[in-house]
Formats: C-alpha cells, structure tokens, sequence
C-alpha cells in the first residue's frame, strides 16, 4: 500500500502559509488527507496486508525535518507526523509480518512544483532535480522482497538536499 496523496495549501499569492496565517479548518483538512487518512487506510487493511506479508510505503516530505521555502506549516508538520506514526506503525504492523517505510522526497519534477525550485536545486549537491522514476525505484525497493528486513526507516531522496 502506498500512502501518497498529500495537500499542501499556498496563500492567495502563491507563498507559503505559516502558523500564523492558517487557520483551523485547513489544518484540519491537511491533518486529515496527509495524517489521518493514511492510519485509516491501513488500519482498515490490517487483515488484507497481514495475509499477503504486505508493505507499506508512506510518502512524507523533506519538509517534515526542516522549513522549507515553498511548503507551509499544515503540510511540514502533517509531514513529520506521518514520519512518526511509520515509525509506530511499524512497530504495530510487524508482528503481523507487515513492513512500514517511509520515503521524504525533496524538489522531484512534477506539474506543482513553486516558481522558484530551480534556484533550492542549483544548491543542491547532485545539482539537479529529482525524476518521478527515481522516487518510484525507491518504493518499488521498500514493497520488494530485497527490503525483506527494513521497517520503520525513511528514505531521503532529495540530492543531497538534506545535507
């Protein structure tokens, strides 16, 4: 299973929204399609995983360990729970013989990439941006039988970006 939707709201002008600006409700409508939903989903699948030895991927963001230009407060907060609740999940999924991970991408090339991504990726080590195929080859490790002993980890794939 692969826990991949993500909402990450932006201000009226495109920038990113801070604790000060956001209010309740969009916490509540992040926390619950990038948090919540992603507990439900597996929770609800407990026995379907379990008889498969099943892995689950949850897809956080390099936004969930630091501020990020782009990514406002919900999202890197909703983010570094998700971080946190694989770390539990896999702790509570494992006696059923199911693997949890987590990836946290960085600047990866898709159509909601901010104005302005190219000046974080030309400080990056690797000085390029990252390609959806790069982010589907880390999954497709962490759900293959060569991870058959990774669970609770996450995956940086950001260039370096975290360095």
């Amino acid at each position: 299973m692969i826990n991949n939707a993500g909402v990450s709201p932006k201000a009226s002008n495109g920038s990113r929204m801070n604790t000060l600006e956001t209010d309740l409700d969009l916490w509540q409508t992040v926390f619950q399609s990038n948090f919540f939903a992603p507990m439900l989903l597996a929770k609800s699948l407990k026995n379907e995983l379990a008889a498969a030895k099943g892995a689950i991927v949850n897809v956080t963001s390099i936004a969930g360990s630091r501020v990020h230009p782009f990514a406002g407060a919900a999202y890197s907060t909703s983010k570094a729970a998700l971080a946190t609740l694989t770390r539990e999940m896999a702790y509570d999924f494992g006696p059923y013989g199911v693997r949890v991970n987590a990836i946290a991408p960085g600047e990866v090339e898709t159509d909601i990439l901010s104005e302005g991504t190219d000046q974080i990726v030309a400080d990056l080590p690797l000085r390029r941006i990252g390609q959806p195929s790069e982010v589907a080859s880390a999954i497709y490790f962490l759900c293959s039988p060569n991870s058959s002993y990774v669970t609770g980890a996450e995956i940086s794939i950001n260039g370096g970006q975290h360095v």
